[in-house]
């Protein structure tokens, strides 16, 4: 079966008789799918094929200073300079090795973790259904789908009931679509193909078999992907790198053209002046910050994974830790998820058999998107449904909020009606008082709303249910037959609040992060939970009245309102992007098909294993209990994550900047250079070795009390204050050298390699802490590989690879020196970061 993109592949009406003549009681042997899954690839678009491993090396050698690197050792080989060209060719190698050893190390664990959560689908496959990663599907697999799946590729409907299809994501229509098993009469474009169902699409109601068509790239989506796929905004992590990136690139373009112009002015070889200046660019640059970015990331996943939640998206990790504001449905995150029916009673508060019957009905016949109410109403009672025939549905969405089910009995047919309870008294003008029905006016209206405001106070979730005598003729429900319905009474359900909530919303309270309710329950049932939960309400906004706010009024009042109450999916979405807009990372907490717009803009999206897949697919974090005490962990962990990779960015920034500020400056005055080319890479290489740990490393309880966000002018401030003190002290290293030991060229590179290297990995001890150094402990391997790097820059100029390199011994006096020296830097960097600090807060 072929799988290239065929235009309207659903009008080939040979090819569909073709399809459904097939033998597909079996489905597909395992064997039949491995082939075609070998012939037409994975069924998925947008991703690339994994590269092999000597085309995935050769990818770090697109770096710009790569290349300059490689460029200059090549002309240093044309001109003689054996030497360099080997000393610059080993350490790039070096470099580029280790970057994609540990880069792919952590590829590999992230996608480990992905593929655990990765969306299945049911496929009969050797004469029984099983359940597939929906990438492992081929065309001619028969899949079953139901309320709930995204269609997992175009198929063509074989069975179909009461079969609702979303597929606004290809045709813009956001109202459900119902799909047959028949082709229609009229087939003028992809929006009549009734027959058909689509890759993207998500099932609203009932279910169906289709048997698949086209997959991966070659479907509708898979065709206009680059059209229709729309990025998600940046995050607030990922735009923070970025202006970091920027910072760095325009500081480095002005330090290298400082030098080349001040070695042009001093008459200096160019070949030498060029590769001074290239090795400032490399030792400014912190090219290691993605593959620190990555390895922290994938051992925070990993940790997290321990904690029961799997991450898709390495990245969401320091969102999450970021975040200040967390949206969360209120059913199974506040509470149980453990409905029961407790009562059922008529308009007037009375118990009432009459309601329940209708309403156990209701949830009997229908066949679409079933909700826990559902589920406790059928288990609460069971009635006799044999006299009772079902003719059509009109199924659940969340704008409507209702489900209607046209029955027929003894001739008779009625529509029987339930859903929120403001729906569906917009709907009655009559209600039922024992055995006769009363006129819904005023003030019975103001009696009936008293009963299930009364219900709502006490904590219950309310449905209300109706019903409407139709002709014996109607045979097809529509939303327009939910019209002049009699009130019947109410369901109330209970989903009593869970105990570990309270104290789980109260510790991320206490860590900086904001608690807003985001619900399509009534704003009395939420306020309820919300006193037990010990959650205080501040403010409250309703779906209609979000409804009547532009995006300007509602960024204004989101500020303080912290329960949004019967929103609709679109108001969800809104509300999200509003608090955004203010400037906050916000996280989105939900499960159910109507959460998806809302998981895909918030900076982080988390569901549960539970969810539906259309929410598990937007998500960028899965719990694998949906308890928000876990959650509090994971927050605690991205800020964990932060504090790691915001220390390498520190020392960067400031020891790293301050001493190539200072080779740029020593330029000026000194008639040689102050160190090697060669030394410079050499340094660099021995100092991106020494901070490889960092992942590993603790963060201070002080680091994750509060959310923090990737502040550039906090960084430039440290850079701008830190920087010029390890400069001072490069200085006064430069005065030492030349008064006191009275050093030549050679001795004077050396000693300067050697008091560079030592204050660049030393200051780590001070960065990674607010507080005393001695206090806090850092992880063993930091420790070890720092004092290892410190003692090899000691010991180098002794051996005959110092000697390569170009560095001579050095005097006993020096060493003394270099320990008053290195000593005195690392306190008054301590001292000016706390006054730095100090006055930031």
């Amino acid at each position: 079966m072929s799988n290239t993109p065929q235009q309207d592949w659903w009008r080939d009406v040979p090819q569909l008789d073709a399809l459904r003549g097939a033998s597909v009681a079996q489905g597909l042997r395992s064997d039949q799918a491995q082939l075609r899954l070998a012939e037409v690839g994975p069924n998925r678009f947008g991703q690339v094929p994994a590269l092999p491993g000597w085309r995935q090396v050769l990818r770090y050698f697109r770096n710009p200073l790569v290349l300059t690197l490689l460029l200059a050792s090549g002309v240093s080989a044309a001109t003689g300079e054996v030497t360099n060209f080997l000393i610059i060719a080993c350490i790039v190698l070096l470099s580029v090795t280790l970057d994609f050893w540990q880069e792919l190390r952590a590829g590999q664990v992230v996608e480990r973790l992905r593929q655990s959560v990765a969306v299945r689908a049911t496929v009969l496959r050797d004469g029984q259904w099983q359940e597939h990663p929906v990438a492992d599907l081929v065309p001619g697999d028969v899949v079953r789908v139901a309320a709930g799946d995204l269609v997992p590729a175009d198929a063509l409907v074989l069975q179909a009931r009461d079969f609702f299809v979303n597929q606004s994501v290809l045709t813009g229509e956001s109202y459900p679509v119902e799909k047959h098993a028949h082709m229609p009469e009229v087939l003028d474009d992809l929006q009549d193909a009734t027959h058909a169902v689509f890759m993207g699409s998500s099932v609203v109601s009932g279910m169906a078999q289709v048997v698949l068509v086209r997959t991966g790239a070659g479907t509708a989506m898979g065709e206009v992907a680059s059209s229709l796929t729309q990025e998600p905004e940046p995050t607030s992590f990922e735009l923070g790198m970025r202006r970091f990136g920027m910072l760095i690139l325009r500081l480095t373009f002005l330090l290298v053209l400082f030098v080349l112009l001040i070695n042009g002015l001093m008459g200096r070889p160019l070949l030498e002046s060029f590769l001074f200046a290239v090795a400032l660019a490399v030792g400014l640059t912190p090219e290691l910050l993605p593959m620190v970015v990555s390895v922290t990331l994938s051992r925070g996943a990993m940790r997290m994974a321990q904690q029961g939640i799997v991450v898709k998206r390495p990245s969401a990790i320091q969102d999450l830790g970021s975040m200040d504001v967390l949206c969360t449905d209120k059913t199974g995150t506040l509470t149980e998820a453990h409905i029961r029916m407790e009562r059922h009673v008529d308009p007037l508060g009375r118990v009432s058999e009459r309601s329940l019957e209708l309403a156990w009905l209701n949830s009997h016949f229908e066949s679409g998107l079933r909700s826990p109410l559902d589920e406790a109403i059928l288990q609460h009672r069971t009635f006799d449904a044999s006299a009772w025939t079902k003719i059509d549905e009109v199924p659940f969405d969340f704008e409507r909020r209702r489900v209607s089910v046209l029955l027929e009995r003894s001739g008779e047919r009625e529509l029987v009606v339930k859903g929120a309870p403001d729906d569906i008294l917009k709907l009655c003008t009559a209600y039922e008082a024992g055995e006769a029905q009363q006129p819904l006016d005023d003030a019975a209206l103001a009696q009936v709303r008293v009963t299930c405001h009364a219900l709502e106070d006490e904590g219950f979730r309310v449905l209300a249910i109706a019903w409407r005598p139709v002709p014996p003729a109607h045979d097809h429900a529509v939303v327009n037959d939910e019209s002049e319905l009699v009130l019947v009474g109410f369901a109330a359900f209970l989903d009593p609040p869970k105990e570990s909530a309270a104290g789980a919303l109260q510790a991320l309270q206490q860590a900086g992060v904001a608690i807003k309710v985001v619900t399509g329950d009534s704003d009395r049932v939420t306020r309820h939970v919300c006193r037990t939960l010990g959650l205080p309400v501040q403010g409250v906004l309703t779906g209609a009245e979000i409804a009547q706010l532009s995006d300007e009024a509602l960024r204004a009042q989101v500020e303080t309102v912290n329960l949004f109450c019967r929103v609709n999916p679109a108001q969800k979405n809104r509300v999200i992007q509003a608090i955004r807009a203010r400037g906050h990372v916000v996280g989105y907490m939900g499960d159910g098909v109507n959460d998806a717009p809302s998981l895909h803009s918030a900076d982080v999206g988390l569901s549960v294993d539970s969810a539906v897949d259309v929410a598990k697919a937007a998500a960028d974090m899965i719990l694998l209990r949906a308890d928000l005490r876990i959650l509090q962990d994971a927050v605690l962990e991205g800020r964990r994550t932060f504090g790691n990779i915001l220390k390498y960015i520190l020392m960067g920034t400031s020891s790293n900047f301050g001493n190539m500020f200072s080779m740029a400056g020593a330029v000026l005055f000194l008639p040689f250079l102050p160190m090697l080319p060669t030394q410079i890479l050499l340094n660099n290489i021995l100092y991106d070795l020494s901070e490889l740990p960092i992942p590993l490393d603790a963060v201070d309880e002080a680091e994750t009390a509060a959310p923090r966000v990737l502040d550039m002018a906090s960084i430039q401030r440290f850079m701008f204050t830190i920087g010029p003190v390890s400069s001072l002290f490069d200085f006064i290293t430069f005065a030492v050298l030349l008064k006191v030991f009275d050093a030549s060229e050679a001795l004077f590179q050396t000693g300067w390699f050697v008091e560079s290297l030592c204050t660049q990995v030393l200051v780590i001890f001070v960065i990674r802490t607010r507080g005393n150094p001695l206090r806090s402990r850092p992880h063993p391997v930091l420790t070890v590989t720092s004092l290892v790097i410190v003692a090899l820059a000691m010991v180098l100029p002794f051996t005959p690879m110092g000697r390569v390199f170009g560095f001579v011994p050095l005097p006993a006096g020096f060493y003394a020196a270099l320990a008053v020296m290195v000593l005195s830097y690392l306190g008054v960097v301590m001292a000016v970061r706390r006054q730095v600090e100090r006055r930031a807060v």
